[in-house]
């Protein structure tokens, strides 16, 4: 599976909670995470798509660390069957 289609699906999950979940463009920052994942109540967390099997490179996993010493969530996501899971992970923080 591509990762524009996991994108696609993560989008339409978040859509579907109520949610939205807009592109992060960060120009002269590189490596922030690819999406937004914003819910209702506050509920957000940061989410870098990947294709199935992909890692993040090390100045991504250096960004994504510097947002969790921040206290916000990043999750990496390449398969669709963990988007319900970072859902519900997001929802419960």
């Amino acid at each position: 599976m591509r990762e524009k289609t996991i994108e696609q699906k993560l989008v339409t999950a978040v859509k579907k909670q109520g949610g939205i979940c807009p592109k992060f463009v960060s120009p002269g920052f590189d490596g922030m995470p690819d999406r937004l994942v914003l819910l209702p109540i506050g509920r957000f967390a940061f989410v870098e798509v990947k294709a199935p099997g992909e890692k993040p490179r090390p100045l991504q996993l250096s960004r994504y660390g510097m947002l969790q010493k921040l206290g916000y969530s990043v999750y990496v996501l390449d398969d669709v069957n963990q988007i319900g899971g970072i859902l519900d992970e997001i929802r419960a923080t």
